[in-house]
């Protein structure tokens, strides 16, 4: 069974009103009723998101009584794209990874790991097509995951091009470049942005990137795995920048 679950029409609104952080929510398909629609009106006056599924998914969620309706509470606090950026110290340049389509927690949590251990200030995820922050994605980010701040979008693509009107460069980890990330200039501020673990980074936001980098590799393997990648861009920012 997932954890931090919220079960029944009333407890789930209570927790809506109360703004707890929702990572997932599920209605019964078909629901409908005086008491759901106002659970209903309630979630699109908070903006959230739900998924219509089998009743037989939330009995397998819960035992208990849930009306048609199972939430999953967030395991960290997210926090708003504006307070990472004001966190950054005055003498530090800021960095960043951002999410397209990345959606294995493991990964998720590996590449948070990373990114702490190299003084990145921040991760942007997407509302949609991510990685749940779980048990499992903590556990693999060793608890950088409750140490990082984690900022959540509707529209990675649309996120991207502000932070890079706000003067942030762009850089995509993409095998397909052919310019290598030691050719790269980390020292401004950077957005690293890594994609999806089978299709990578989605056109539209590639086109958006100001840098396609790519890791040299000599093996007979054509790519590596994301989170290994993520790392190795990573510190190649540090290298950079302790020079």
């Amino acid at each position: 069974m997932a954890e931090n679950l919220i079960f029944g029409i009333r407890p789930v609104a209570e927790a809506i009103e109360a703004r707890q952080q929702i990572e997932k929510l599920y209605i019964r398909k078909g629901a409908e009723g005086p008491l759901m629609q106002e659970l209903k009106d309630l979630i699109a006056r908070h903006r959230l998101r739900y998924q219509e599924v089998p009743v037989e998914k939330l009995n397998r969620l819960t035992k208990g009584n849930h009306q048609g309706v199972v939430a999953q509470t967030a395991l960290i606090e997210y926090v708003e794209l504006e307070d990472i950026l004001e966190r950054v110290p005055e003498d530090e340049t800021p960095l960043l990874v951002a999410f397209d389509g990345v959606t294995d927690v493991r990964n998720f949590g590996a590449i948070a790991r990373s990114a702490e251990c190299a003084g990145a200030h921040g991760l942007i995820t997407p509302l949609k097509n991510s990685a749940p922050v779980n048990s499992e994605a903590i556990r693999s980010s060793a608890g950088a995951l409750s140490v990082i701040p984690v900022t959540r979008v509707g529209s990675i693509r649309m996120t991207l091009a502000q932070l890079q009107q706000a003067g942030f460069q762009l850089v995509a980890a993409t095998e397909k470049s052919r310019k290598l990330l030691y050719d790269a200039d980390f020292t401004k501020p950077t957005v690293l942005v890594m994609g999806a673990e089978d299709t990578g980074i989605s056109p539209a936001v590639l086109k958006l990137c100001n840098e396609q980098l790519a890791i040299p590799m000599i093996g007979h393997i054509e790519s590596l795995n994301v989170s290994a990648a993520a790392a190795i861009m990573l510190f190649e920012v540090v290298r950079q920048r302790i020079e």
